[in-house]
Formats: C-alpha cells, sequence, structure tokens
C-alpha cells in the first residue's frame, strides 16, 4: 500500500492518493478541481487513478470528481446517505461509472479494502472511509480518511449550513448528529491513524491543529470536542456551536456547485500578460475586476487602480477573494509577478473563478501611473490615530475580525462586520454607516486591508488601520462582550 497526503496550504485541504502496488491502481480521496497534479503524482509512483471517493458535498472547494471521470471515466464513490437533497445530483443518471455507497459499504482497490462509514453532523450525508491493506496482511484498519468529521484537535462544524448555505433551523439537530456520530471514531483501535480533510486555517471547524495526521487514540485524549463530548449532549452541542467563525460569502455557491455539477475545467486557463497600453485600455473599458495581489499594503493603499481589491497572494488568497467576489463570472485582471500566475491561476479555479483574462506585473502598473494612470488611495492610519478620533461625531470604527475575537476585546462603541461577509452587510441598510468615516481594523492588518478596499470600492469612506490590535491596549480602553453597536 502506497500513502500520500497534498496539501492546499490556502485552503488548509488535504487530499489523499492511495495506491495499491501490486495492482498498480490508486484511489484519489477529495480531490481539488485541478486535477492534473494528482495524475503526475501517481504516475511518478507507477500507478493509474482508477477510483475517486468523496467524504461529503464541500463547501469551501470545487471537487475534482466530475473532472477524472469526464476525462478519465474514473469510477467514483458517493454518499447515497442522507437522503435526496444530499444526492451529489451531477451524478445521477449521468453516464459516469458512479458508485453510491451506504454505511457499511465496502470497495476494493486491489489488496486495499475501503469500508464507507456514515459519520453525519457536518452534513446529513458525511461519510468516512476506513482502510484496512488485506494485500499486506492486515485484518484491521490502518486509519480513517474523516473528511470533515474529525480533525487534528477538533470535530467538524455542525452549523455550516444553516451560517453559509440558508438552511436555517439545521445546526442543533446537525450538532446532535455529530454527537451520535462519534462513537463510529471511538469504537476504532486507537493505533489506527486519522486523516482528516483539513488543518489550521479552515473555517470548517474552530480549533484545527496544524499536525497533518493523528490517531484514533491521541483524539480520545486530547480532542477538545471529544472531551467536551463525555459532559454529555446537551453540553456538547452548546460548545460545539459556540465561537465558530463566520464562513466565507463563497461557502454556498461552492455547496451548489458540488451538488449540482462543478463546471468542467479541462486545462487550466492562461490568463495573458498585459503591455502597459492594454492595461490603459482594460482600465478605461472598466469590464474586469482588478485584483490587485501586491504583499505591501501600504504600497496598495499609496496608489492602487480605481475600484482594485487587495488580495495578497498569501495564505489568505482564497479568503480574501471568495469572501468579496460575488460574481464568480465577471472577467478579472491580476496585478501579479509573473512568477506568481500559476499558483494565483490554480487558486482561483479551486474556488471557481475562471474567467481570468490577464495579467500586469507590478513592474507594469507603475509604467501605468507613470504613463498618466490616474491612481486612487486609502488614508493609512495607526491605533493611536484610533484612539485619537474614535470618538469624532463622523467617524465610526469598524472591527472587521471574527465575532469572537471581537467579543473577546474590542473598542468601545465599535461597529463589527466580519470581512468574511462583508459584501451581504454593505448591501444592508444601517449594517455599515454610511456618510461617516470608516476606521477598519483587524488583528494585525491583513483583513483590515483587504476589507478596506472592498469598502473603498462599495463607496464608503474609509480609513486602513495598519498594525496589531495590541497596539490599541497601550493608547486606549478595550472592553469585552457582545458590542452595543454592531453589524454581525
Amino acid at each position: 500500500m502506497l500513502f500520500r497526503q497534498y496539501f492546499d496550504p490556502k485552503l488548509a485541504q488535504y487530499a489523499y492518493l492511495v495506491g495499491c502496488q501490486k495492482s498498480g491502481e490508486a484511489l484519489i480521496i477529495d480531490p481539488e478541481r485541478d486535477i492534473d497534479r494528482y495524475v503526475e503524482a501517481a504516475e511518478s509512483e507507477g500507478l493509474r487513478i482508477t477510483a475517486v471517493a468523496e467524504t461529503h458535498i464541500h463547501a469551501d472547494f470545487l471537487s475534482g470528481a466530475r473532472e477524472f471521470a469526464e476525462r478519465f471515466g474514473t469510477k467514483v464513490y458517493l454518499s447515497d446517505e442522507g437522503g435526496e437533497d444530499w444526492a451529489s445530483n451531477w451524478a445521477r443518471g449521468s453516464d459516469y461509472d458512479v458508485t453510491f455507497l451506504k454505511h457499511g459499504d465496502i470497495f476494493h482497490l486491489g489488496g486495499i479494502e475501503v469500508q464507507a462509514a456514515h459519520t453525519p453532523g457536518h452534513t446529513p450525508e458525511h461519510l468516512s472511509y476506513i482502510l484496512v491493506d488485506r494485500g499486506g496482511g492486515a485484518s484491521t484498519p490502518i486509519g480513517i480518511a474523516t473528511g470533515d468529521f474529525v480533525f487534528v484537535g477538533d470535530l467538524g462544524r455542525p452549523d455550516l449550513l444553516e451560517q453559509a448555505a440558508g438552511m436555517h433551523g439545521v445546526q442543533e439537530p446537525s450538532a446532535r448528529q455529530l454527537f451520535a456520530s462519534l462513537p463510529r471514531f471511538q469504537e476504532l483501535p486507537d493505533y489506527a491513524q486519522v486523516w482528516p480533510a483539513h488543518g489550521a486555517g479552515s473555517t470548517c471547524g474552530k480549533e484545527l491543529g496544524a499536525v497533518p495526521q493523528t490517531t484514533v487514540g491521541y483524539e480520545k485524549l486530547y480532542n477538545v470536542s471529544l472531551s467536551v463530548a463525555e459532559l454529555g449532549e446537551d453540553a456538547f452541542v452548546d460548545a460545539i456551536l459556540a465561537g465558530q467563525p463566520e464562513p466565507q460569502t463563497y461557502f454556498a455557491r461552492m455547496k451548489r456547485d458540488n451538488n449540482h455539477g462543478v463546471p468542467l475545467l479541462g486545462s487550466l486557463p492562461r490568463p495573458r500578460k498585459l503591455t502597459v497600453t492594454e492595461l490603459e485600455q482594460t482600465v478605461e473599458k472598466g469590464e474586469s475586476l482588478v485584483l490587485d495581489t501586491r504583499i505591501d499594503r501600504s504600497g496598495f493603499m499609496t496608489k492602487h487602480i480605481p475600484g482594485a481589491l487587495h488580495t495578497p497572494l498569501n495564505k489568505s488568497f482564497n479568503t480574501a477573494v471568495g469572501s468579496l467576489v460575488e460574481d464568480e463570472t465577471r472577467p478579472i485582471v491580476l496585478i501579479v509577478d509573473e512568477a506568481g500566475v500559476e499558483e494565483a491561476v490554480r487558486d482561483l479555479v479551486r474556488i471557481g473563478y475562471d474567467n481570468l483574462v490577464g495579467f500586469a506585473t507590478p513592474e507594469t502598473l507603475t509604467r501605468y501611473f507613470d504613463r498618466g494612470g490616474a491612481p486612487a488611495s486609502i488614508e493609512e492610519i495607526s491605533f493611536a490615530d484610533v484612539a485619537r478620533r474614535k470618538n469624532d461625531p463622523d467617524t465610526v470604527v469598524l472591527d472587521v475580525r471574527f465575532a469572537a475575537e471581537h467579543e473577546s476585546a474590542h473598542i468601545p462603541g465599535a461597529f463589527h462586520a466580519s470581512y468574511t461577509r462583508l459584501p451581504s452587510y454593505a448591501r444592508e441598510e444601517g449594517r455599515i454607516p454610511r456618510g461617516r468615516k470608516l476606521l477598519v481594523h483587524c488583528a494585525s492588518g491583513g483583513r483590515s486591508a483587504a476589507a478596506a478596499a472592498f469598502l473603498a470600492r462599495e463607496g464608503f469612506d474609509v480609513s486602513f488601520v495598519n498594525g496589531p490590535f495590541e497596539a490599541y491596549r497601550e493608547v486606549g480602553e478595550v472592553v469585552s462582550g457582545t458590542p452595543s453597536a454592531t453589524a454581525a
């Protein structure tokens, strides 16, 4: 048996390649949409990917299952649990080679046995996959691919369907389903390895560890949510639903597309490198959305293309774009170093932004401004400035951190609007004050930079607060609890 883990640091997502070296067959569990890298990895090991297994209908990335089925005729294993609403409708009645699995169903990959375990809670249809290396002489599991059921240090959140997909009234029943699923994990051997679908940085849970895998026994000892479950079902439900981070805007779209059919990708988009003249023409037309991926926040605030979003090509890139860009069909132009183009393209197609029409390098952007291109700018201030200005009648402090961070400590009188949900807040009358200067801050400056650019694009009068929130404690008072003025 061969086993490989593939990590996407932007989405904190794990996919798994499981291969039978005797038969030359391989299984990929929870692949992302750009499948060429998995195919190449399998081929480098002398294997051919003959099967794909999905743990559930994902909310944070587009699945590669349909891409495999369409391009290679790969057999696909999907859940047949959870009812008609969670039936992976793209595969029902299709010509693809699809097998729908119930709890306890088994399939084989050469000498490897794969058993489906229904583990609902995060989603109704959720399956985990228990692996036994029969060909290697084993009769007990080597491990379990838990999807979004069990993570290192935590469990998958049961409120996501309500908070991200708008399915009202389902989070408490889902939490109780999750509690009922726990024995199916706890009854496994302590030595069994645990291969989760996400790690630290994902909003699919609260306290995910950065360790790439764990064991059943270790999680039984140290998993926070498993420990709370020992206090009883009601205590578990209250704890697992409390303090979950606000999900990104694009999650609802991922659920829809993964259920009804991810658009086929084929090859990666190849955005054209723009000359200065072409960049001028693009800006003049105004049809394309400019994503400025420069890391330098201050450089962006000083001078950028009017209406551009600040989406640095770092670990938060997908979160920023997915939270702030609602129309995935709009043409996109990137400001990006040439060496970062493929990285940005892969990041974007994994969350459904395919209409990538061009890119300009930062050097081209500089020449654009040198040739008379009109820049936009956003005032940059410090937390000391916030302390001096926060009581001005025409000024509002806007905290764009997660609600749990805000409730732990915030500036008195601050409004709160998590940056992962800003588009809906900006549309709702009175949620974020118009006609007043917004002093936009977060914990360090990353989220507030993206938020300030978005709000400026939407016509708000904003100042960007750069620096760590702890700096405010040196110059002003903070309070805890639910704020009196909130946009959340």
